[in-house]
């Protein structure tokens, strides 16, 4: 397991495993590549990032991955991997989010992207790419660091 701190001060214990902790994952981030780009989706408020969010009711995780992948980039996934997990701890309490990878078979335009307006596709170094201005603080975090790292020795 990792530690460290994110942008907002919370502690963040990362593990490229399932279930490292002793609360469960209630929310997703799934890092997508479609035709060798990464997908990501531009919110509205934060900029550039993966989709990502809430299980809702009633919902597995998988289930939570590719409803908020379709919802925030209108792609299908053909491939979904769970890759690990962390957990952020600060003085408002904890949660836990999986991480999975995708490989989207299509992207299709939609109307309404909710609290996003659509997918984007990047080319390049994400690494470097991810700390310009248009990314959200969550692109520059730890997380998405050790897993593009992560991701390149496994893939």
């Amino acid at each position: 397991m990792m530690k460290f701190k994110d942008m907002n001060g919370g502690e963040v214990t990362l593990s490229f495993k399932e279930n490292a902790f002793e609360k469960s994952a209630r929310h997703v981030l799934v890092i997508c590549k479609y035709q060798g780009k990464w997908l990501l989706t531009k919110h509205r408020v934060r900029g550039l990032e993966f989709p990502g969010g809430k299980v809702e009711k009633g919902e597995t995780l998988e289930d939570a991955a590719l409803r908020e992948v379709m919802e925030e980039t209108g792609a299908a996934l053909g491939r979904l991997v769970s890759i690990g997990e962390y957990q952020v701890s600060d003085k408002e309490g904890s949660f836990v989010k999986r991480i999975f990878y995708g490989e989207a078979e299509k992207v299709e335009l939609k109307d309404d992207y909710l609290e996003t307006v659509g997918p984007v596709l990047v080319s390049g170094d994400l690494l470097v790419e991810r700390m310009k201005d248009e990314y959200s603080f969550i692109m520059k975090d730890d997380v998405i660091k050790h897993s593009l790292e992560f991701l390149r020795e496994k893939l």
